[in-house]
């Protein structure tokens, strides 16, 4: 009786010949290389193949593609591609392996994550065959590459081909309109996705909700969302980044602590990042330190994209301490860390500690970029800066950031900065390709460095080498034309503005009434405040009130704040300028000290000195002389020559000598060279018949060499602005000038007009006997 047949089996097992133990082949070891996680290993096992070695298998191939994809190595993946090539030349089964979809799917993928999408597409043109995954690797590869209208191209392709798109090519077109900003084309896809068998995949719905919040319909993203059932981490971080971009960091933060308190999903860096960034743009440090304190509990604190944001959050918070902790406990931080940190220092304009970190992070090994260059240059502000920004100019030479504009641009501004002038022209002239912020900033430079003809020469240069001005060009332009009356070129700009669609610009329409208000043309001021209906803020108002008050219309600069009060509109410190410069002109003290009374305790506006020197100016307007000099003592800081300026204008004018050798005193304590206090105490002593004192003051102008400041004076003929200073014979045409002087004046004193003090200046001859022409022209003010 033969034994069972189970039985059997192990007697057979043994009796098997086991063939000779075989080293292991090339293929073999790449395959256990690469599905170890060992990609470079496997890698360095392909190089080292000599070229006599035979084919490798498609598999073979397809891990070593997909290694370099991982790794990010275009080399490796171009000599994998040519090896692959020369065996499809070589044998029948190479031309398989080389016509093979699958690969040729890997191929393209490998292109795209190593930013050669020029080879991907030359790919899949090649391809014998294509699928659905071949459309959709093509058109993420351009999408990942900055080339989303190629992207759409694709899509658009494959559809008219017959083929359906998948969760991936859906999703790769709908970020392709994201790229573009292209809600028009996105909606068109939604539409596509709601009817495909894959519309509903996690892949496409994330991708919709991406596109709707980072095109600005964020109601629209967030409704989508809500209807995803089972979200991931994608879902939770499109929305949360989203809000947050568009500025709606609130909903952001309040999603964040859903996602949180529903405890589904662990978030992971990217999520903290957002709600960090939230919190540093609306300034909630505490919210800030108690999500601080959750990403400790993640272990997320360290991370390099977290530590960051949260550094940033802080600086953003004015938490300069904390923000430098949080940097410090990053994880190997890289340039961009550093730069966001270095950033944060320098707009506080805290330049030792700027230069500090900034050779800690050359210490770290790290080689600065124009990002970080510029951040220096921004710390560097005033007089006292300017030696190391010099230092800096010089070592972005070295660097060879000389020639990038943005860089250009910051050491210009830097320059203006440190009032260095003639150093920012060089540095202007000196760009070869100038941008529009080139221009705008050597024209802001000439502004603030009162070169006003020289700001309106350079915009006229602008004009005609930009297609196009922005509003900071024509700002500019409109603050020099202010400053010199120029009012052809404030109309000028206007129908500018108006012709490229800048009128509607809340920011150039209140320069536009700024400039017209100061050039005395308030009609065109009040008929553009009056167009920009309820675009009108804050600033539009006070512009009209300052214009109307120093014009001497008080009844209207009045009208116009109780108008703004009426309407809700909280006034600023300017607005109080201009209406207690309104009170002034008109002698309403009472109603200034009442307005004066109301700025802290009503509106939070603590006085400035402006405010001050308007209430001085109220008082002594009104002959309160002895009540403004008690409300100079009673100031909370010390005053300006200004305000002892204005009580000094007021003493001649009410013939207080007293009051008038205090204002001089001090004008002179803060400046002992200002020209105006001397003249302006000659004037109050040949007023009261002071003539001693009048002639003393004069001998001690002589020897201490005061001078008074030449008055100037312009006008524009046939389009050339022509300057003049007093006594200046440099004109070509000035003998003309003077003689036609010398008849005005004849006219003048043939309808009436009498000098000042001429009955006086009779009696006193011995003593002006011995005066200049210049010194009997004070007597007369």
């Amino acid at each position: 009786m033969n034994p069972p047949l189970h039985s059997a089996l192990p007697k057979l097992r043994r009796a098997r010949k086991r063939p000779p133990m075989q080293n292991p082949s090339a293929s073999g070891i790449i395959l256990q290389l690469y599905h170890a996680g060992q990609l470079a290993a496997a890698l360095r096992v392909f190089e080292s193949l000599p070229s006599s070695h035979a084919p490798l298998t498609g598999a073979t191939y397809a891990a070593l593609v997909a290694a370099c994809s991982r790794l990010r190595s275009l080399l490796q993946g171009r000599r994998v591609h040519r090896h692959l090539v020369a065996f499809s030349s070589s044998s029948c089964q190479g031309a398989q392996l080389a016509s093979n979809t699958v690969l040729n799917n890997h191929l393209i993928t490998m292109y795209g994550r190593c930013a050669a999408p020029d080879s991907a597409r030359q790919v899949f043109d090649e391809m014998p065959s294509k699928n659905t995954v071949s459309w959709a690797a093509v058109i993420a590869a351009h999408v990942q590459n900055g080339r989303a209208g190629d992207a759409l191209g694709f899509f658009s392709s494959m559809l008219r081909s017959g083929t359906a798109a998948d969760q991936f090519a859906l999703g790769s077109a709908v970020r392709a309109c994201t790229e573009l900003g292209d809600v028009s084309t996105g909606r068109q896809l939604h539409a596509h996705v709601i009817k495909s068998e894959s519309g509903g995949d996690l892949i496409v719905q994330n991708a919709l909700v991406t596109m709707y919040s980072k095109t600005g319909l964020v109601d629209e993203g967030f409704m989508l969302f809500e209807r995803i059932r089972c979200k991931d981490l994608i879902s939770w971080g499109s929305i949360i980044a989203g809000f947050t971009q568009k500025g709606f960091e609130m909903e952001a933060l309040q999603i964040f602590r859903e996602m949180i308190v529903e405890g589904m999903h662990q978030p992971n860096e990217f999520h903290f990042g957002s709600a960090f960034r939230a919190c540093g743009a609306v300034g909630i440090w505490h919210y800030g330190e108690q999500i601080h304190c959750l990403s400790i509990k993640y272990r997320l604190d360290r991370d390099l994209y977290a530590g960051c944001s949260l550094s940033d959050m802080y600086a953003r918070c004015k938490k300069l301490d904390s923000a430098r902790t949080s940097f410090y406990r990053i994880e190997a931080p890289d340039l961009v860390s550093w730069n966001s940190i270095i950033n944060a220092y320098s707009v506080e304009g805290l330049l030792s500690e700027v230069l500090v970190l900034f050779h800690e992070m050359r210490y770290s090994g790290l080689r600065p970029d124009g990002i970080t260059v510029r951040g220096l240059l921004c710390a560097c502000v005033g007089c006292d800066a300017l030696y190391h920004g010099r230092l800096i100019h010089s070592y972005l030479v070295k660097l060879g950031l000389d020639a990038d504009v943005p860089v250009c641009n910051s050491l210009l501004s830097m320059y203006a900065r440190c009032l260095d002038f003639p150093s920012a022209m060089n540095v202007f002239h000196e760009t070869k390709d100038r941008d529009v912020v080139t221009w705008n900033s050597i024209l802001t430079a000439c502004v603030k460095h009162n070169h006003l003809e020289e700001a309106l020469m350079l915009f006229s240069l602008l004009n005609k080498s930009e297609p196009s001005l922005d509003k900071i060009s024509l700002n500019n332009a409109l603050s020099a034309s202010a400053e010199l009356g120029y009012f052809e070129m404030v109309k000028q700009v206007h129908a500018y503005a108006f012709k490229v669609g800048l009128v509607d610009d809340i920011m150039l329409s209140n320069s536009l009434i700024d400039t017209y208000a100061k050039c005395g043309s308030l009609d065109d001021a009040m008929r553009i405040f009056e167009i920009m209906g309820n675009n009108r803020d804050v600033f539009s108002w006070s512009s009209l009130i300052v214009g109307y008050a120093q014009f001497g219309y008080a009844k209207e600069a009045l009208d116009l704040f109780s108008r703004m009060r009426s309407l809700g509109i909280r006034p600023n410190h300017v607005t109080f300028i201009g209406v207690l410069t309104a009170c002034s002109r008109v002698g309403f003290v009472h109603e200034g000290c009442y307005y004066y009374s109301i700025m802290e305790p009503e509106y939070g506006i603590i006085p400035t000195r402006e405010h001050c020197s308007c209430v001085i100016d109220l008082m002594a307007r009104a002959g309160r002389l002895t009540e403004a000099a008690q409300f100079i003592d009673q100031m909370s800081f010390e005053p300006d020559i200004i305000m002892w300026k204005t009580l000094l204008a007021a003493s001649k004018t009410h013939n207080d000598m007293e009051m008038g050798k205090r204002a001089a005193e001090g004008i002179l304590n803060i400046d002992p060279s200002h020209s105006a206090a001397y003249v302006l105490l000659c004037n109050i002593y040949a007023a009261s018949g002071n003539w001693n004192e009048f002639a003393r003051l004069k001998k001690v102008m002589r020897s201490s060499g005061v001078k008074k400041s030449p008055g100037k004076s312009w006008i524009k003929l046939k389009g050339e602005l022509k300057v003049f200073i007093v006594e200046d014979r440099s004109h070509p045409e000035s003998e003309e000038i003077y003689s036609m002087l010398e008849f005005v004046g004849m006219e003048m004193i043939k309808a009436g007009y009498v000098p000042k003090h001429s009955c006086k200046r009779a009696s006193v001859g011995h003593i002006d006997s011995d005066l200049s022409n210049e010194e009997r022209l004070a007597e007369y003010g």
